[in-house]
């Protein structure tokens, strides 16, 4: 199966545009464009890849003037390219004014010699009773393809961003469909498919995770392939933007879903589960943002957007399912208050600088316990015989997980980015240097009721006990039009709900304690009860799984190195290289899976991927992808019996560990809209 996905990108690798017909490889009104940008990338830029220009050749060409004078960036120009009629010039002077070039008086004279615009009312609210929806002619000329314009030249890759710095272009979301609110939305989206082959699969999953060992080798006879199809990386949404009297308010925001929320576990459909895939909000935040002065915006936001910590620096992967996740690609998406401001220093390179705070939801990514012998969970304090096995997930759903707000505290994120036009060669984005960081606490509280027997006469009152989580990351992305180098590296501890740390979250420090006994959290996770060297009955300290990580990525523009035509089918080749490693401190995972007094075999302590990735752009709205990527794991192994003979010569921290590897191909297209 690998070979045949091997044998198809070699195909469209090699014979490319040969394999189209004639007219159909001749520069067309519908050009493809190398965006640069998938998977995630979508929801930052959800029209990424579309041929922008506004209006005539003659403004196509001032646009890249007055980039190649520093008074736009590329990102900006590009931007408008495809923004026709007044609309365009609309936008091109709001920014115009931002950066101070002219006045509000010679702006608002240009702008009355633009033609007014006229509006088509698509519902009547005063003869149906529904709310008035219009759509403005700008918007219904862009949802056409372009008859006479198209990029200039092939643009370099752009890094995922989806946390861009800057603020938004007030009436500039694009074609739009107006409400009788007058508000505009915006919708976006893409239908994504791909087929995957796994080497080693042993849990049947159709996305990649740390590879525990169990029983030795964890495989089937045949080495535990896997071979999946999938549609559910499918991703629809829309931007929004309300309007305000105030000329330097501007009010946006977004919503946007996928259908990677799993399956649907109900009887009406049981046989045909695999693909009853459940809706699954990812991002809804609304933004105010206000100029204060020419060159500063301020801004606020609440809602649920991706983390400051992790997310600002991504690598862009043909698997978005786990999309990096505890392989050096951290990130998260999580309800926020966010305050921040972009302070534009200027200069040649177009300086800018971005300081945000956010107030976060405290989230620790624990699995609660489940109840595996009562018949509710709410009985098990009054029934001795219930039993409790820590797996977590069923309980974590339905009652959700806690011990983030059981700490009665908010988590703290925070980055500070300096953006700069690294290369100033037409279609390259401006390049980023960032740190970002996060702190919280989790807590444990077990009520009286809950604690061990033994114990119960020194906590009468039931205990609480609590530890840290905390990351830093510094990130550096760096686009040029010949190679766009990102690279992150992270360190911290609790790391887990940031899918990092090898899915480990903390610990139970219960070295030197006798008479270990656990008693039962609100969630019902395990707390550590015992007695110390001094004959006290104490709770055994929580401490956090230290965790590091990071990834390097390199794209590669291979239209523009071989000067593909701008406009033609050749245009949308693009080629990545990309490292990712994770992994939790050695020490930790020793003491806190107690390896050396049980012996047992816990799982990963490193893990690394090693791919590559190749998209072709067939026009503005059609990408294919091909990802050929090694996953591999190194675990502990146990000290004594059948799991010794497993173990190979690499080690982590001096101790032998053994190593798993998956070898996954990927291919599919993607269909935006």
């Amino acid at each position: 199966m690998r070979d045949f996905f091997r044998l198809v990108i070699v195909i469209l690798a090699v014979v490319g545009c040969l394999l189209l017909p004639a007219a159909l490889c001749a520069a067309d009104n519908n050009s493809a464009t190398a965006s640069g940008t998938t998977g995630a990338s979508a929801t930052a830029a959800p029209a990424s890849g579309a041929s922008p220009g506004i209006g005539s050749a003659a403004n196509t060409t001032l646009l890249d003037l007055l980039v190649t004078k520093g008074i736009l960036t590329s990102a900006e120009a590009n931007s408008l390219r495809n923004v026709n009629g007044s609309a365009g010039m609309d936008q091109l002077l709001q920014l115009l004014k931002s950066k101070g070039v002219v006045s509000d008086s010679e702006a608002a004279d240009l702008k009355a010699a633009a033609d007014a615009e006229p509006t088509h009312t698509i519902y009547d609210s005063e003869s149906s009773g529904i709310p008035t929806l219009s759509l403005t002619t700008s918007a219904i000329t862009q949802a056409k393809p372009a008859e006479s314009q198209g990029p200039s030249v092939v643009p370099a890759i752009a890094p995922v961003r989806v946390l861009p710095v800057g603020p938004p272009v007030k009436e500039g979301i694009g074609p739009s469909i107006k409400l009788g609110s007058g508000a505009f939305l915006s919708p976006y989206g893409f239908i994504k498919s791909t087929a995957a082959y796994d080497s080693y699969q042993p849990y049947g999953d159709d996305f990649i995770k740390p590879l525990f060992l169990a029983g030795g080798t964890n495989s089937a006879p045949g080495g535990a392939p896997e071979f999946h199809l999938k549609a559910r990386s499918t991703r629809f949404g829309s931007k929004f933007e309300w309007p305000d009297a105030a000329k330097n308010i501007t009010i946006t925001g977004q919503i946007e879903a996928d259908f990677e929320g799993n399956f649907s576990a109900v009887d009406n459909r049981s046989v045909s589960s695999i693909r009853s895939n459940a809706l699954q909000l990812r991002l809804a935040y609304g933004r105010i943002d206000w100029t204060a002065a020419p060159n500063t915006d301020i801004f606020f936001e609440a809602g649920q957007d991706w983390t400051i910590y992790g997310s600002s620096a991504l690598m862009n992967l043909l698997e978005t399912t786990f999309f990096g996740a505890y392989w050096g690609n951290t990130y998260e998406r999580s309800p926020q208050f966010r305050l921040g401001f972009v302070q534009k220093l200027g200069g040649d390179r177009n300086w800018k600088f971005s300081p945000e705070f956010a107030l976060m939801m405290p989230s620790a990514g624990d699995l609660p316990a489940n109840d595996v012998t009562c018949s509710k969970i709410e009985d098990v304090p009054a029934t001795p015989s219930c039993t409790i096995t820590n797996l977590g997930l069923a309980n974590q759903i339905g009652y959700g997980e806690r011990e983030g707000a059981d700490s009665g505290r908010p988590e703290f994120e925070g980055r500070a980015v300096l953006q700069f036009q690294l290369d100033k060669a037409p279609g390259v984005v401006p390049a980023e240097i960032l740190w970002s960081g996060f702190y919280y606490r989790r807590q444990d509280n077990v009520i009286a009721s809950n604690v061990p027997a033994a114990y119960t006469s020194a906590f009468p009152n039931g205990v609480s006990v609590s530890s840290p989580g905390y990351g830093n990351q510094v990130a550096v992305s760096l686009p040029t039009r010949w190679v766009t180098l990102v690279a992150s590296l992270y360190k911290g501890g609790d790391l887990r709900y940031m899918f990092a740390g090898q899915t480990l979250s903390f610990y139970s420090a219960t070295r030197g304690l006798t008479g270990v006994a656990d008693g039962f959290a609100a969630d019902y996770s395990a707390v550590a009860f015992g007695t110390n060297a001094a004959g006290q009955a104490v709770v055994a300290s929580q401490l956090p799984y230290r965790g590091y990580g990071g990834f390097i990525q390199a794209g590669f523009p291979l239209s523009r190195w071989f000067n593909a035509n701008p406009k033609g089918r050749n245009a949308g080749w693009q080629a990545y290289l990309e490292y990712g490693k994770d992994g939790v401190n050695a020490n930790d995972f020793r003491i806190g899976k107690g390896l050396f007094t049980n012996g047992e075999s816990a799982g990963p302590v490193r893990s690394d991927l090693r791919g590559a990735t190749i998209f072709y752009k067939m026009n503005p709205w059609v990408q294919f992808g091909f990802e050929e990527s090694g996953y591999r794991s190194y675990a502990y192994s146990a000290l004594t019996g059948a799991d010794t003979g497993v173990c190979i010569s690499d080690r982590v921290s001096n101790v032998p560990t053994c190593q798993k590897t998956d070898w996954r191909t990927e291919f599919g297209p993607i269909f935006t809209f």
